[in-house]
This record gives C-alpha cells, structure tokens and sequence, in this order.
C-alpha cells in the first residue's frame, strides 16, 4: 500500500522575514514545496549569481499521520522523492534518516519507531544554508512529493523490480524480469510470485516462479515473459505496458507492485551509432535542469509534463538531465510522451566545484546516491543512458580520478547491464584554473587532453563531449571504437554541431546547453554593448537565458532557427535586431543568441538603420517593406538558413517571402500594432482534472484594439482567481526583471507573461481575471472536472 503524504504539513523557516507574502511562510503547506522561491532575491546573498540571488537557509516541516493497529505486524516505510539538501528525518523523536544529497530519492524505514493506534509525528530538518553548493538553482525544501510505503513482512522489495527487453521482433519480444523479496518473519515461507505483463487492462502474457525463502533473508528470482505481436516502446509511438507483480502465500495475496514499462531494445556502437529497436537514430537533444521555471524546484507532475511536451514540440527527441537525477514524474513524462533520456548522477566528485557542493558527501555517499538513482529509474523505456557525472575535475587523473571512474562505470553495471554509461568531459584547464569553471569549456588543439582523459574515458561506453565538436573528426581518426555524444553544445553554434553529428556515424547526438532556460547561472546567455568579462550577470539577472525556450515555455528565436538545421521549419523566421543599438560593438556570451525579436514596433526609431535577419530553409529570401522589395538573398543550407539585411526602419508591415528554385514558397509577416488596449488570457488547456494539485498554465498578453500582441507594452497586470482554485506562481521571460514569482501581480515582458493556477480538486469553474490601468480586463474560465 502506498499513500501519499503531501498534504498539511507544517513549516517552520529559520528566517521568516525573509519570505514575501502570498502564503510562502504560512504555517501549513502542501508538497511538493521549494521555500527558496518564495524569498526575497537578495544581490548579497551567499548563494550568488549561480542561483541567481535565491537565498537559501533552514527550515522544519512536521506533519502527524495515524498508524493502524493493524500495522503493528507490517513493515513501514517513508519514500521522498527529494528533498534539498541535508535532510534528517525524525519519526516520534527517533532519528530515522540522513540523507545530504538534495537530487536523489530516499527510502527510510520507520517500523520500530511506530505508535500504533495513534497519531504519529514525522519532523524533517531541511539545511540549505551551506553556500554556495551548487552552481544553479537548487532550490530548497521538499520540493517533490513523499509517499508512506506499508508493506507486510513477506514483501516485494521497494525498487525491488528490474525489467528489460531481451529480444524483440514483429511477432514476439522477450522481456526478462528480476525481482527481489524479503522475509522479514522468523520462519521460512512457501511463495509463489507471478509476473503479469498488462495492456488496456488486459493481461498479455504471465510467468509464474515458486520458491522457498528462509527467514531472515533476501532472494532475487528471475523470471521470462514471452510477448506474441509486441507493440514497441519508441519515441514516434511509446507504447507502454503494466507489469504487474504478485507475491502469494498459501494462494494469498500479500504484497504486489505496478511496474510501467515499455518492449524496446537499445545499442550502441562506433559502427552503427545508437539504436533504437534495431534501427539507427541520432539524438536531437537538449540539457535541462530540474527546475519548472516559475515555480521554481517544485517538482509538479503537470509541470514537468508539460516540459517535456514542451520538449516534444519543439523537435527534440532526447534530453539530458544536468546534473542530477531528475523527478520521477518527469521520466513517467517522457516514457508517456516518447523522451530518450540521459540520466545523470553528479557534477562533482571528491574535488569540489563550489565550496559545500557534493564533493563534500561524495567518498561516503556516491554508492548510496548512485544505487538510489539506478534502482529507480532502470525500468523506464525511456532512461537509454547513464551517466556519472559532468566535467569532473578529475577527469585528467587528479584525486585518483581514473580509478573512481572505473568504479563508478562498474557498480553501475553491477545495477544495470542493459544501458550504456557515460560520463560528460570538457577540456583541461589552464595550469591555476578550477577543472569547473567556464575558462576550462576550451577544446584544447593539441594532445594534451587526449593524454590525460584516455583512461577516464576507458570504462565509458559513450564519451561525453562538452562544447569539443571541432575534435570529432581528429577522435573518430585516433580511437576507431570510441562512441562520441555532444552532451553540451552552445546556441550559436547549432549548425555547425549538428552537421558535425550528422557526418561521423559514432557520433549519436548533440545536446544543446540549453532546451529550457533556468534559473541560476544568471545571465549566462545575456548579450551586452559593453565589454563584461564575468561569466555570470550581477543582481537582478537571475535566469541563465541561454534557453532555446524561456521559462515561461514561450519558443525564443533559436529554438526557431534549429527548426531550420532540423529540417523542421516551413515558414521564415524575421528576428529584428534592436535599433537602439544600431552599429555598437556587441559582446555575447559564449551560451547567447543574437539580441533579436519578432517585432516590427518601434517607437520613436522611425527614419533609423536597422538590422534584420531572416531565418529560413528556402535557397532565397527576399524582404518586403510596406509592398515595396528591399532587398533578395540567398539563404538556406549554403548560407547556414540566415539571410542579412540592412534596412531603415519604418512602421507597417515587414514581409518576408522564402524562394526555391526561384518559386516564391512561403511568407511570414511582421506589422507595427497599435498601442496596448486590453490584456487577453489564454488557458493552455480549457480543461483540467478535478485533483488536488493540477495545474492550469494561463498566457497573458497586452493586446491593441485589433488584438495583436503589444511587444513594447510596459504593463503591470493584477490578477485574481475564483472557484475551486488559486494563484500558485506568475512571471515572465524577463531575465533581469525584479518582480517575485509568488503574489498577484506581474509585469509583462515583452508584451507577455504567464500565470499558473492551482486547483484544490473540487470540480467547477475556475476564472482568472487580469486587469492593469486603463486596459480591458482579460478573463479565462477554466473547468475542473
């Protein structure tokens, strides 16, 4: 039995004042909940730029559960599926569990702390104020959800079940199940476990094992389901199946576990690449952190699907989770949805990065953390990859660092044979500088990095290549079996990487830093006209903007650009430069785009030069002002899908139309719009579930009297909720922007922002209502149920 305990629990923050109102410092909260993004960005917080001026600190979450008389003879547990960091677990004033590491879930038995017969007290210590320990946004709190796990002393392990394709064909597949039992009882015990393989609620296929398991003991028993007319797992149709498995005694049930798995067979070699079901597929892949943007690290199920249909639409087929295992509802996400998934451990080892990052728990502790993250997450489809960590200081042998890459690439192994491991280098640093920081991302021209990495790469089935595509071609020469990802790739250079990726068959994917923006690394994509030498922003940048999209879900101009080296674009993208800066020298950082918009509304630069790029697969462009041609280029694959022009701004509308073979194919038009008249909402889903916790994702805009966007809008909007639901988080794409994500107003950003609300599970209707002075109010009705 498994039921959820992320209702009512009490919360006590160390520093109240800290916190803006808006109920982030009320006493009782629900979970999953991220106490960081409820405070006061500070510019002198010990947290820094790299989680962009969120504070951190200690907190207290107690909450009281009733225990069954009957449980008195069961076996109890507490499953959190994260909590950051150091968390101590205390159940009636007993220690249960510690548990540092903030990105991996925990299991802690509570047995013989319990009352039975009476309310018990769970109290948890939540210590977030060692600083700085991570290099983006953390987060702090229970920030994803807790189950109460009760299961009878003859049990099915917890994470006790491991399922994998052996063979798969059209008319049959072969699925291998391990599973693991305890009998905790003080006699030996007859059992029967059945293994059932489910569809649409009907069973397919079934295997059955007996077995005598002595007390006190564990065992593993194998089992072989055969499937007749599988139906694949893939990332075009990912079909899924129910494994059901059942633990009898004497024909009584008495525990059983629901496993979602999928029929797929992955592998990878320097001669066919990666493959998925026998047929060779390159990785359109994207990294992103584990924060759901405006609500900071609040690991909601709807939020982090809708990442990764976010993820999905936007033409990736794989993702990166940096640098940390990610939740569990974002991988149930992309089983659903068709995700290819690298599933990664650490960003550091034994030598730290930050000063009270990982490094500090890592001797002791990455047995633990690395077994939590493999045993978790090995059953989902969509999981094709490991990897132990991201540009480890040691990769050049310091701190043993060839040794503990063998070590961790063979206890990873000894959990899980079926996935390739991986492990994300960078160059070397210069003699002086940190293995982490941005100065050592260089791809050294010489041997040198060849040198010292070769044995840290040895135990890899896949090397991780950090922002090094130029020595794809010199790699594949000098080790002809070595398997090469782009596990980190810069924005500007999405043309060059991917053509890298497609030419060599060993390469198997490229991973863009980044496929959603986050926030931390503050400024870290942000374009300036004068020089800064500082890797990330001062206060008030506070995302990283280096996102193909921003952390509203709006698609930024890259992400259309990609579109174009993807193959994916149809229409041409007009990215306007900004004509206040006309003609300054420009300095961009290494993980930018160009300052651009699709915008063609001006004010007070009527008359001025302006700049205008044109994104577009078509072999010419030609650019139209108010009917008039102002110039035609040739475009597409031979001019990297970029056509340039300068031009004089004036208002109307900006035309531009994509030639091939000299045909005109297809248009996009900018105009001027008038000036904001009313603000328009627009629910992303007009329905939502009557549960507790769903999640409704609303679009603000300030719209003109015709109802087109006013990009140069600058609006403050108020909102209101009423019905079965409330206001959980409002923002926008505004990187540098001084405004909460928690409270009732927000000011628009680029002529938009979005709003997010809860709704407390009762059906109805839930209506949002915007208004800002001297505009039309915006309504959204949104039905529960």
């Amino acid at each position: 039995m498994k039921i959820s305990l992320n209702r009512g629990w009490v919360f006590k923050p160390d520093n109240r004042q800290a916190y803006l109102t808006h109920g982030q410092a009320e006493n009782i909260v629900d979970l999953p909940h991220d106490f960081s993004v409820g405070m006061r960005r500070d510019p002198s917080a010990r947290t820094l730029n790299s989680c962009g001026f969120f504070p951190g600190g200690i907190a207290y979450y107690e909450k009281r559960f009733p225990v069954n008389v009957e449980w008195r003879d069961k076996r109890v547990f507490l499953l959190f599926e994260g909590v950051y960091m150091n968390a101590a677990v205390r159940i009636n004033q007993q220690m249960a569990a510690r548990h540092p590491y903030g990105y991996t879930s925990f299991i802690c038995e509570l047995t013989d702390h319990l009352l039975p017969g009476e309310d018990n007290h769970i109290s948890l210590c939540v210590n977030n104020d060692a600083s700085p320990n991570s290099r983006w946004y953390s987060g702090s709190g229970i920030y994803r959800p807790v189950w109460l796990i009760i299961k009878d002393r003859l049990s099915i392990d917890n994470w006790g079940v491991f399922a994998y394709t052996e063979s798969l064909s059209e008319q049959s597949a072969a699925m291998r199940v391990r599973t693991r039992l305890s009998n905790a009882r003080h006699a030996p015990v007859d059992i029967l476990l059945r293994s059932s393989l489910e569809r649409d609620g009907q069973t397919v296929a079934a295997a059955e094992v007996s077995h005598r398991i002595t007390e006190g003991s564990q065992t593993e028993l194998t089992q072989l389901i055969m499937v007749d007319n599988p139906m694949p797992w893939s990332v075009d149709l990912p079909n899924l199946y129910i494994l059901r498995s059942e633990l009898f005694e004497d024909g009584q049930l008495v525990d059983s576990e629901e496993t979602t798995v999928g029929l797929r067979t992955i592998s990878v070699d320097a001669s066919s690449g990666f493959q998925l079901n026998g047929k060779p597929l390159k990785m359109r892949g994207g990294c992103v952190h584990h924060d759901c943007g405006l609500l900071g690290a609040a690991a909601r199920g709807d939020a982090e699907e809708r990442k990764v249909m976010l993820l999905k639409n936007n033409g990736f087929n794989a993702v990166r989770c940096a640098h940390n295992p990610p939740s569990p509802a974002f991988l149930d996400a992309c089983d659903r949805l068709g995700m290819l998934v690298i599933d990664e451990a650490f960003d550091a080892w034994t030598v730290e990065k930050m000063a009270a990052d990982y490094a500090m728990f890592f001797n002791e502790w990455w047995q633990r953390d690395l077994a939590s993250m493999v045993l978790r997450d090995r059953n989902h489809p969509s999981v094709v990859m490991w990897s132990t960590g991201n540009e480890i200081c040691e990769r050049d042998g310091r701190s043993n660092g060839y040794a503990t890459a063998r070590a961790l690439a063979a206890f990873v192994r000894s959990l899980d044979h079926t996935r390739a491991i991986t492990n994300a280098l960078c160059g070397i640093p210069e003699p002086g500088q940190k293995g982490g920081l941005p100065a050592a991302l260089r791809p050294d021209t010489d041997d040198v990095w060849d040198a010292l990495t070769q044995d840290f790469a040895k135990p890899l089935d896949v090397v991780g290549y950090n922002y090094m595509y130029e020595r794809y071609e010199k790699d594949t020469a000098r080790h002809p079996g070595r398997v090469i990802c782009g596990t980190e790739t810069f924005p500007a250079k999405a043309y060059e990487t991917w053509r890298e990726t497609e030419r060599f068959t060993n390469v198997i994917g490229d991973f863009v830093w980044t496929a959603l923006d986050y926030l931390g690394e503050a400024g870290i994509g942000r374009v300036t006209y004068q020089q800064e030498d500082a890797f990330c922003g001062d206060y008030p940048w506070h995302q990283a903007y280096c996102g193909d999209i921003d952390i509203c879900g709006f698609k930024r101009p890259q992400s259309y650009y990609r579109d174009c080296v993807w193959g994916r674009a149809d229409n041409p993208y007009i990215a306007v430069y900004k004509p206040q800066h006309y003609g300054k020298p420009v300095y961009m950082k290494a993980w930018g785009w160009p300052d651009v918009t699709d915008s063609w509304t001006w004010r007070g630069f009527e008359g001025k030069p302006i700049q205008v790029d044109v994104y577009s697969i078509d072999d010419e462009v030609e650019l139209f002002l108010n009917g008039r041609s102002v110039g035609r280029k040739p475009c597409g694959e031979a001019e990297r899908f970029t056509a340039s022009f300068d031009i004089t701004y004036e208002p109307g509308t900006l035309k531009a139309v994509g030639h091939r073979n000299g045909v005109a194919r297809a248009e996009t038009i900018l105009t001027t719009v008038g000036k904001p008249a009313a603000v328009r909402l627009t629910a992303e889903k007009a329905r939502v579930p009557a549960t507790f916790g769903a999640l409704a994702f609303v679009m603000a805009e300030a719209v003109d009297d015709r109802g087109r966007r006013v990009p140069d809008a600058a609006v403050t909007l108020q909102f209101s909720v009423s019905g079965p639901g409330s206001l959980l988080a409002v923002g926008s794409g505004d990187p540098v922007s001084e405004e909460a994500y928690v409270g009732d107003t927000r000011s628009v950003h680029e002529g938009r922002a979005m709003v997010v609300v809860k709704c407390h599970g009762e059906p109805g209707a839930v209506t949002l209502a915007a208004r800002a002075e001297g505009l039309a109010a915006g309504i959204a009705v949104i039905t529960v149920g």
